[in-house]
C-alpha cells in the first residue's frame, strides 16, 4: 500500500505534518517503538509508530530521525497522547531527511493503525494467504465465534501447509498444533524457547533458525503492539523474558520476501491477542496489589479477610472462598555492566546518558519489578496446560524489584495441612529452568521463594515474610535460576550444635535476658507466651486459646516482648531469632 492511502482512511486519525511529495512511497509493514535506536528491528519500508517516550529534549530528535531515514523507513507517525502537539524540532528534522511525518490523534490506538496496515499489506503481497488477513477480526473476537491465534495458525496450515505454534518465553504451548497434538514435546518447546531467548539477548534479528532432532524451525518474535507497552521499552532485558514467539516448522532461510512479510504480519496480529490477555490480567493484578498493601501496612486481619473474600471468587470461580493461601516472591536482578567494546571509559554503553548508574546489581532504568511479575505469572501456570489464558487463578503484584503472588488453594485434607501441600519451589522451576537461564544469559538472575500454606488473613504477613526469607536463601545459591521453599527454613536448626558456646550465650542473653528479668519481677510469663506464640505460627486466636487468655491480653504481652527486645514478631527474621534463642537456651 502507499502512504497516500493512509490519509484517505479517516478512522486512522492521521494528519500530515510534512513530506507531501513523498506520499507515493510504498508501506511494507508497521512497527511500534519508543527505542532511541530501533535500527536492529528495521528492514526498510515500515510505517514507524512512536509515542515519543524516547525524546527527552530537542537534542534527541536528530539522531532518531537520522536512524529511521538511514534504515529506509516509509514514514514516521507520532502520537499526540503524551506531549500534545508534535514538537517543531521533530517536524524540522523529518523535513531535512525527507521523511514523511504524520500526527496520530490521541483518540486513535496504535493497534488500530497496525491492524489496518497489516490487513492491507498482507492482502496485497500474499494473495495465497489473504484469508488470514480478511478473517483477522476473528482473532480479536471473544467467545465461541473467536478462537484467538489458533484461527490464524489453522489457516497457515491449511493454506500454506505450515505447522506453527505460539510459545511462551518458558516454552509453554499457547496456540497451534502443540496445544493439542503430540507433535511438539515439552523438551522441544523448552529448547526452542531457550534458543529464541538466547538469540534475542544477543540482538540478532528474527527469524532465528534452529535444528532440533533433525527438524528445522524458524522462530519469529511476537512483540506487544499496544501504545506505551513493554514492547517499546529502552532495554531488551525488560521484554525478552515476557515476549511470545511464533515457531514455524520450516526453514525460512530461502523464503521469498513476500512470505517473510506475511509471517511478520501474522506475528503482529497475534500480538493484539497478547495485549488482550495482558489487559484481562489487570483485575487479578489489582486484587493482589490491594491485599499486599493491606498486609504490608499492618491492616487489621478483619479488613484483610474482607478483601480476600472479594478476591476468592475471581481467582477460584465456583468455590466462593479459598480456605488456604500461599505466597510466592520472585526477584529478577541484573549484574553490573562491565566495561568493554560496548561501554565507554565510565562503564556506560554507547548512547547511554551520562546520568545512568548502577544500583544494587542492576542498571538504572531497567524496571525489574514488571519483568519479575510477568515471569511469575508464567511460572505459576501448570506447564501441562495450553491456551493463551489458563492463569485465572494467579494474582501477582509487584513492588520495587520484587513480584509477589497470592495463590489460592482449594480445601486440603487435615493430613496435608502443614505438610508439602500446595506449590513446591523446585517443582515450579523444573519445566522452565532451561529457557529462562538462556534468557537471563550471563548478567541476569531469577530467585524465587515459596511460603507454607496459611488458612487465615492473620497468617498472610508471616507467609509473605517467609516467602521473602526463602527467596533470600535461594539467592545465596549458585546458578541463574534458583528457588527455595518454606521447608528449607527449618534447616537452621541443624546449625545449632556447631555454634560456639560463647556465641550461643551472648545471642540468647541479648534476646531473652530482658524477658526473663521482666518475668522475675512481674511474673508476667513472657517467655512461655513467646514459646506458645511461635509454636502457633503467630496465630493470635490459636495462641490465646492454648494459653487460656483473651486475645487482647495476648496482644499486650507480645507488645511488651517487642518493646523490651526491640524486635517485631510480625517479621520472619525476628521470629527466627527468637526461635533459635529458645532452642539454644
Amino acid at each position: 500500500m502507499r502512504l497516500r492511502a493512509l490519509l484517505d482512511t479517516d478512522a486512522l486519525g492521521l494528519r500530515l505534518l510534512g513530506g507531501e511529495d513523498e506520499l507515493d512511497r510504498t508501506v511494507r509493514g508497521v512497527m511500534t517503538t519508543d527505542l532511541r535506536d530501533p535500527s536492529r528491528y528495521l528492514g526498510g519500508g515500515e510505517l514507524v509508530l512512536t509515542g515519543l517516550a524516547w525524546r527527552r529534549d530537542a537534542a534527541d530528535t536528530e539522531p532518531f530521525v537520522r536512524i529511521l531515514a538511514t534504515a529506509g523507513v516509509a514514514a514516521l507517525a507520532a502520537g499526540e497522547a503524551e506531549l500534545g502537539d508534535i514538537p517543531d524540532d521533530l517536524v524540522e528534522a523529518c523535513a531535512r531527511h525527507r521523511l514523511p511525518l504524520f500526527a496520530v490523534n490521541e483518540s486513535v490506538a496504535f493497534a488500530t493503525i497496525t491492524e489496518h496496515v497489516v490487513r492491507q499489506v498482507s492482502g496485497e503481497r500474499a494473495g495465497d494467504l489473504a484469508a488470514v488477513v480478511d478473517r483477522h477480526r476473528r482473532l480479536m473476537t471473544s467467545g465461541p465465534a473467536g478462537g484467538g491465534p489458533d484461527v490464524v495458525l489453522d489457516l497457515l496450515g491449511s493454506d500454506l501447509d505450515l505447522r506453527a505454534w505460539v510459545l511462551s518465553p518458558a516454552g509453554r504451548a499457547i496456540a497451534g498444533a502443540a496445544a493439542g497434538a503430540p507433535g511438539l514435546s515439552a523438551r522441544v518447546r523448552a529448547r526452542l524457547a531457550g534458543e529464541h531467548l538466547a538469540a534475542a539477548r544477543t540482538g540478532r534479528r528474527g527469524p532465528h533458525r534452529v535444528a532440533v532432532d533433525g527438524v528445522t524451525y524458524s522462530l519469529f518474535p511476537i512483540r506487544s503492539s499496544g501504545r506505551g507497552s513493554a514492547g517499546a521499552s529502552r532495554d531488551v532485558r525488560e521484554t525478552v523474558l515476557s515476549d511470545w514467539l511464533l515457531a514455524v516448522e520450516a526453514d525460512a532461510g530461502d523464503w521469498p520476501e513476500e512470505r517473510l512479510d506475511l509471517l511478520q504480519g501474522v506475528t503482529q496480529l497475534i500480538a493484539v491477542e497478547r495485549d488482550r490477555r495482558d489487559a484481562a490480567r489487570t483485575v487479578r493484578r489489582r486484587l493482589a496489589q490491594e491485599v499486599l498493601e493491606l498486609v504490608q501496612t499492618g491492616a487489621a486481619p478483619a479488613e484483610i479477610a474482607a478483601r480476600l473474600r472479594v478476591a476468592a471468587p475471581v481467582l477460584l470461580p465456583g468455590l466462593g472462598a479459598a480456605p488456604h493461601w500461599q505466597v510466592v516472591v520472585a526477584r529478577v536482578e541484573w549484574d553490573e555492566v562491565q566495561g568493554g567494546p560496548a561501554a565507554d571509559a565510565g562503564g556506560r554503553r554507547a548512547g547511554e546518558p551520562s546520568g545512568s548508574s548502577i544500583d544494587g546489581g542492576r542498571r538504572a532504568g531497567i524496571e525489574s519489578g514488571p519483568v519479575a511479575q510477568a515471569l511469575l505469572e508464567e511460572i505459576l501456570v501448570d506447564p501441562a496446560t495450553a491456551g493463551p489464558d489458563p492463569s485465572d487463578r494467579i494474582a501477582v503484584a509487584h513492588t520495587g524489584d520484587e513480584a509477589i503472588a497470592l495463590v489460592p488453594l482449594p480445601a486440603m485434607s487435615p493430613e496435608a495441612e502443614g505438610g508439602d501441600a500446595g506449590l513446591l519451589a523446585d517443582a515450579l522451576l523444573a519445566a522452565v529452568r532451561e529457557p529462562l537461564t538462556a534468557g537471563l544469559a550471563d548478567d541476569g538472575r531469577l530467585t524465587l521463594g515459596v511460603s507454607a500454606a496459611v488458612h487465615s488473613a492473620e497468617g498472610l504477613r508471616g507467609a509473605l515474610e517467609e516467602a521473602r526469607h526463602a527467596r533470600r536463601v535461594a539467592a545465596a545459591r549458585p546458578g541463574r535460576v534458583c528457588a527455595a521453599g518454606h521447608q528449607e527454613l527449618a534447616s537452621h536448626v541443624l546449625l545449632l550444635p556447631f555454634v560456639p558456646d560463647d556465641v550461643r550465650r551472648a545471642f540468647t542473653a541479648r534476646l531473652l535476658d530482658p524477658l526473663r528479668e521482666y518475668d522475675r519481677r512481674h511474673r508476667a510469663e513472657l517467655i512461655p507466651t513467646l514459646e506458645a506464640f511461635l509454636d502457633c505460627d503467630g496465630s493470635w486466636t490459636r495462641c490465646a486459646t492454648r494459653l487460656h487468655l483473651h486475645v487482647n491480653t495476648l496482644r499486650y504481652r507480645v507488645g511488651r516482648i517487642e518493646q523490651l527486645t526491640g524486635r517485631d514478631l510480625a517479621r520472619l527474621e525476628d521470629k527466627l531469632d527468637f526461635f533459635l534463642a529458645l532452642r539454644m537456651s
